[in-house]
This record gives C-alpha cells, sequence and structure tokens, in this order.
C-alpha cells in the first residue's frame, strides 16, 4: 500500500487488533501524520460502523493539548481510516519498560491524562479504554491520549480480537447483559460484568496504569483473562507501598480510591481525582524548593561559593523530567545555623565584655588623677 487517499504511506508503525497504523505525509498539506486502517471485522457492520463514526467525529471536536488531534475519518477503495497527528514520542508502556518513575515525574502524567478525560467527559465522551498503550510521551514531556472513540467500536464487536503489540491481552466476555470488549487488566469491574459504563470506569482505568507506575507490577493478575477478570471483580489490590516503600501515602490513598470496586465508592468525577494529583503535586514541587533552598550551605561546607536560595539546576526542564540537587536535611540545616549564631553571639559576648573592662579600667584611672596621690 503506498496512498491511501491524499495520504502517502511512508512505513509502517505498529498494527494491533483494530487494525493496522502507518506514518504517512499528507500531500496537501505537507505535514506527518499518523493512519490508522481499521481491520475488516469492524468495517462489516454498517450500523455498527456508523456509530463508531459518529463517535470518532465527535471526539474530533475535542480541543485540548493532551488529546491526539483527529484530522478526518474517512475511506478509500473500502478501506477505513482514521488520520490523526503524528506523535514524536513512546508509549508509557514503553516508558516503563526503560525503569522506574519518580514519584514527580508520575504525577505529571497522571494530571495530563486526567485533564484530557475530563476534556471528554465534559462533552460526554468515556474512553473505555485508558491504558498505557493508548498513552504518548512526547520527547518534550507532553502527554498525549489516543484513541478516543474507539472503544466504542469494539464493545460492539462479537469476535476475538488478537493481541495488541505489547499490549495485555484483549478479551471477549459473554455476560447476561450482553457482550463485552476491553484490555482485561484495566476493565473496571462493571465492564467485566458486562453492565453500562460510565466516566467512572475511565476513573478506575487510570487508577490501574497509576498503580502500575508505581510499583512497575498490574494491581490485578492471572494465569489466563478468565482469572483477571475474577481478580478484578472480587480481590483487593495490595497496598502500593508493599512494592514502593517511597511511594507519597497520598498517592497510595488517591489511587486506592481510584480503585475502589463499588463505582459509587471511588471518585465521582474526574474532575475531583485532577484535583487531589495536582495537589500532591504542589506539595511535592514545595518540598522540593524546600530542599534546594538548603542546598548552597552544603556547597559552602565543601568551600563552594553559592548563592543563598539559587537553583542547583535549571528549571527549563520538560514537564515530566526529575531535578536532581544536591541537599542537607532541613533538620540538618536548621541545627548548621544555630551553631553559626551561637559562634556570633559569643564573639558579641566577648566584645562586650572587653568594653566593659576598658570602661572600668578608665574609670579607676581617672579617679586616682582626680584624688592625687596620699
Amino acid at each position: 500500500m503506498e496512498q491511501i487517499s491524499r495520504y502517502r504511506i511512508v512505513k509502517q508503525l505498529g498494527a494491533g487488533g483494530m487494525g493496522e497504523v502507518y506514518l504517512a505525509e499528507d500531500t496537501k498539506l505537507g505535514r506527518k501524520v499518523a493512519i490508522k486502517v481499521l481491520s475488516e471485522e469492524y468495517t462489516t457492520s454498517r450500523d455498527r460502523l456508523g456509530r463508531f463514526e459518529q463517535e470518532a467525529c465527535s471526539a474530533s471536536a475535542l480541543n485540548h493539548p493532551n488529546i491526539l488531534t483527529i484530522y478526518e475519518v474517512g475511506s478509500d477503495n473500502g478501506r477505513h481510516f482514521i488520520a490523526t497527528e503524528y506523535i514524536d514520542g513512546v508509549t508509557l508502556r514503553q516508558r516503563l519498560s526503560e525503569g522506574r518513575l519518580e514519584p514527580r515525574e508520575i504525577l505529571d502524567i497522571a494530571v495530563q491524562v486526567a485533564a484530557a478525560l475530563e476534556e471528554a467527559h465534559g462533552a460526554g465522551i468515556v474512553h473505555r479504554d485508558i491504558k498505557p498503550d493508548n498513552i504518548m510521551i512526547r520527547r518534550n514531556g507532553y502527554v498525549k491520549v489516543l484513541d478516543f472513540g474507539l472503544a466504542k467500536l469494539t464493545e460492539n464487536s462479537t469476535e476475538r480480537t488478537t493481541s495488541d503489540g505489547e499490549a495485555a491481552t484483549r478479551v471477549l466476555v459473554h455476560t447476561d447483559a450482553g457482550v463485552v470488549m476491553g484490555t482485561s487488566h484495566y476493565m473496571s469491574p462493571e465492564q467485566a460484568r458486562g453492565k453500562p459504563v460510565d466516566a467512572r470506569a475511565d476513573i478506575w482505568s487510570l487508577g490501574v496504569v497509576m498503580y502500575q507506575m508505581v510499583t512497575e507490577r498490574l494491581p490485578f493478575e492471572g494465569e489466563t483473562s478468565t482469572d483477571v477478570l475474577v481478580a478484578i471483580t472480587q480481590k483487593e489490590p495490595s497496598p502500593t507501598a508493599r512494592f514502593a516503600p517511597d511511594v507519597p501515602p497520598e498517592l497510595d490513598w488517591i489511587i486506592m480510591k481510584a480503585l475502589r470496586k463499588a463505582k459509587d465508592e471511588r471518585y465521582q468525577t474526574i474532575k475531583e481525582l485532577l484535583t487531589d494529583l495536582r495537589r500532591l503535586r504542589q506539595k511535592l514541587e514545595f518540598e522540593v524548593e524546600l530542599e534546594r533552598s538548603a542546598a548552597p550551605e552544603s556547597l559552602t561546607r565543601s568551600g563552594i561559593a553559592a548563592v543563598p536560595g539559587a537553583p542547583t539546576v535549571s528549571d527549563n526542564v520538560a514537564p515530566t523530567q526529575t531535578k536532581s540537587t544536591q541537599t542537607i536535611s532541613s533538620a540538618e540545616y536548621i541545627v548548621t545555623g544555630i551553631r553559626r549564631h551561637k559562634i556570633v553571639a559569643a564573639l558579641i559576648a566577648g566584645v562586650i565584655i572587653v568594653g566593659i573592662g576598658a570602661a572600668f579600667f578608665y574609670y579607676k584611672k581617672s579617679r586616682r588623677s582626680l584624688v592625687g596621690p596620699k
């Protein structure tokens, strides 16, 4: 395939259960785009395809810096495709494979995903398939959430799909309520039971993603997809502190609230979750600033001149980069200050004593000169 519609195919970027993704060039506007060509099994039903196109068009109206921009939903010679902006970066799953994330980076990613969901939920759109593969991190640190509108198509499928590239297995579950599609490890309990879903299903899935970012493991696991679904509906996840002792307790609390099985006990809106995430991020940033203000003291003791309160690293970094500084603890900083003040006080006291002694000596000498010799 060399071209589809006005898009010249450059190379294949990946493939999954829903189709293949290509890097392409928009020959009309001269820009890079990503083209997702849908598999035949998703486009044979006119009703199903019509519902999908309607939702994809609604998603294309979303205008938010953390949501992948949809340029076009169309077809060419029987091939149905979606043209979107091209993201130069990696998926969150790829980032997780590179090693543990710091709490500030985890919060920054979670805040941006939650902000994207807040925009979508405000427009009446539920993602239904939040997972690391649908979260991309650009090279400058900004996050983009992918595939709004695509999960609606999969929910009406009656075929078992193949595995997404590096993703967990997609499963098909037959229940009394109907047929449900989703990525098993990230599905909410109501999705796993085939019940209707709302925005709180996205909150659950984001909770799973945050748990995975903190602990480097999934909260619900099993040998088969069925085992995973049983764990999701019946078992409680282990506290994140069990696998990540340094995790802030507030973050553990936020994640566990997002993972309440009863959706009425979870965060009721993504805005509530976003507010808590932003507050915790501000708290951690404030603590870092306090530690940074102590850094010049440690440098001075090493014989290196420093400007009090000056940052030790540049503030002009990407949102998800971690700033590292050489600092001493707040307690040590205070003790050092007290010691320094004690020395100054002792010197001042010495000067006063010498002054009093000199004055007394001068006074005695003056009296002798006035009285005269006896």
